[in-house]
C-alpha cells in the first residue's frame, strides 16, 4: 500500500526503480496528467473542508480522465498507482464489466423508486468521490441505454471519473444496435473528461512474459523463485495482502493476487470441488494466471485431471496468459496410455499458449461463454 500524499510522479519513479522498468515517454506524459488531477483533487478536498456542507462557495469539481490505448501499455498500472496515491476515503476502483453487473442489480433492487437510475446515482455519490473504471467498453444494448443518463447524473453530483479503455471514445459501441441513441453519451464523455491517448509502442505485459519460459519443470525451488519473480514484474510489486479471492459464492485460497494477476496452487485450483463456471469467473477477471505444482495427470488423480482440462479450455477461450510449474515436461503431462482427442487438444492448446501470437491476443474480460463463443 502506498503512503498518503505520495504523488503519482514519485510513485511512478519508485515503481520503475523497483521493477526495473525503463520510463516510457507516453507513460511519463500520462503521469503528468495524473499528477495534475491528483493535485486538483487534493486541493479540492482541502478547500471543500473549509466550507460548511454544500454551500454556494464550494469549489469546482475537477474533470476526470479517459485514458485509452492498446493492450499491455500500462493503463491499469498507472490508474492503480494513482488510486493508491490519492488520500481519499470516498474512492472506488472496479472493472467496468463488474460495475455494470452491479448497476443492473441495483436498478432492479431500486425498481420501487420513482426513478431508479437517479436513486442509484444518489447512492453512488454518497460513497464515492473518485470512481475508477478499468477497461471501459460497451458491447451490450442494455448498458448503452443506461450509461448516458447514469454518467450525466454522476457528473452532476460531483463524482470524478477516471477510466481506462482499449477504445477511443468515438469508437465506443461502434456497430451496436441503435447506436445513434448512444452518441449523446459519447459527446458527454468527451465534454466532461479529458481524453488521453496512451500511445506507447511497447506491450509491457508481453515483454515481461517473453523474458523467461512460461512453463517450467525440473528444480521445484528454482521454478517457484522464477514464478515469484514473474509475478513481481507483472505487478510492479503492487500485490494485495489477500490470501483468498471470491469466486462466485466461495472463497478460493491463492498464493498471491493483484489487480490483473492471480497465482494459485494446482491443489487448490483443480483438486477442490470447482466447475467450469468458477474457472470462467477467474478467466474474465484476471488476464494472467499463474499455477504452481501441476503434477503428472493419471487415473490416480482423474477428477483433478478433468478439472484441469476444463480450466485450460476456459483460459484458452478467453485468451488468458498462463505461467506454470510442472512436475514433468508439459509434453509428458498425461500418462502414456492416454492418447484421446481431449488430451491432444489440451496438449495443443498448452503449446499455443506459449507462442507470441497467443500472448498478443487481447484478453476477453466478458462475452466469452463456456463454449468459447462471444
Amino acid at each position: 500500500m502506498i503512503e498518503p500524499l505520495v504523488s503519482p510522479k514519485v510513485w511512478y519513479r519508485e515503481a520503475c526503480e523497483r521493477s526495473g522498468i525503463v520510463c516510457d515517454t507516453p507513460q511519463l506524459a500520462a503521469i503528468e496528467q495524473l499528477e495534475d488531477l491528483w493535485k486538483q483533487l487534493v486541493e479540492f478536498k482541502q478547500k471543500r473542508n473549509q466550507f460548511l456542507g454544500r454551500s454556494l462557495l464550494s469549489p469546482d469539481v475537477p474533470k476526470g480522465l479517459y485514458i485509452w490505448g492498446g493492450v499491455g501499455r500500462g493503463k491499469t498500472f498507472l490508474m492503480d498507482g494513482f488510486y493508491e496515491c490519492l488520500p481519499y476515503k470516498r474512492k472506488r476502483r472496479i472493472h467496468f464489466h463488474n460495475f455494470m453487473v452491479e448497476v443492473h442489480h441495483e436498478m432492479k433492487r431500486l425498481a420501487h423508486e420513482r426513478d431508479p437510475l437517479i436513486a442509484l446515482a444518489d447512492q453512488i455519490e454518497r460513497s464515492t468521490r473518485l470512481l475508477c473504471l478499468d477497461e471501459f467498453h460497451v458491447d451490450d444494448i442494455a448498458d448503452a441505454m443506461i450509461l448516458g443518463r447514469l454518467l450525466d447524473a454522476l457528473f452532476e453530483r460531483g463524482v470524478v471519473l477516471l477510466t481506462t479503455s482499449n477504445i477511443e471514445p468515438d469508437a465506443l459501441y461502434l456497430h451496436g444496435l441503435q447506436r445513434q441513441n448512444f452518441l449523446p453519451a459519447i459527446a458527454l464523455i468527451k465534454r466532461e473528461l479529458k481524453v488521453l491517448h496512451l500511445d506507447s509502442k511497447t506491450d509491457y505485459r508481453l515483454l515481461q512474459m517473453e523474458r523467461d519460459p512460461l512453463f517450467m519443470f525440473g528444480d521445484a525451488e528454482e521454478n517457484e523463485r522464477q514464478l515469484a519473480s514473474l509475478f513481481d514484474r507483472l505487478t510492479a510489486g503492487a500485490s494485495s495482502e489477500d490470501k483468498s479471492i471470491q469466486v462466485r459464492n466461495i472463497r478460493m485460497p491463492v498464493r498471491r493476487v493483484a489487480r490483473e494477476v492471480v497465482w494459485f496452487d494446482f491443489s487448490e485450483l483443480c483438486a477442490g470441488n470447482h466447475d467450469q463456471s468458477d474457472y470462467l469467473d477467474i478467466a474474465h477477471r484476471f488476464p494472467t494466471v499463474l499455477i504452481s505444482g501441476i503434477p503428472q495427470l493419471s487415473a490416480d488423480n482423474g477428477a483433478a485431471a478433468r478439472r484441469f482440462t476444463w480450466l485450460i479450455d476456459v483460459l484458452y477461450d478467453n485468451h488468458v496468459k498462463l505461467a506454470a510449474t510442472f512436475k514433468v515436461p508439459p509434453g509428458e503431462l498425461y500418462e502414456a496410455e492416454r492418447h484421446d482427442s481431449e488430451v491432444q487438444r489440451i496438449a495443443s492448446r498448452l503449446t499455443e499458449m506459449q507462442t507470441r501470437h497467443y500472448l498478443e491476443l487481447p484478453h476477453r474480460s466478458r462475452g466469452a461463454t463456456l463454449t468459447g463463443s462471444t
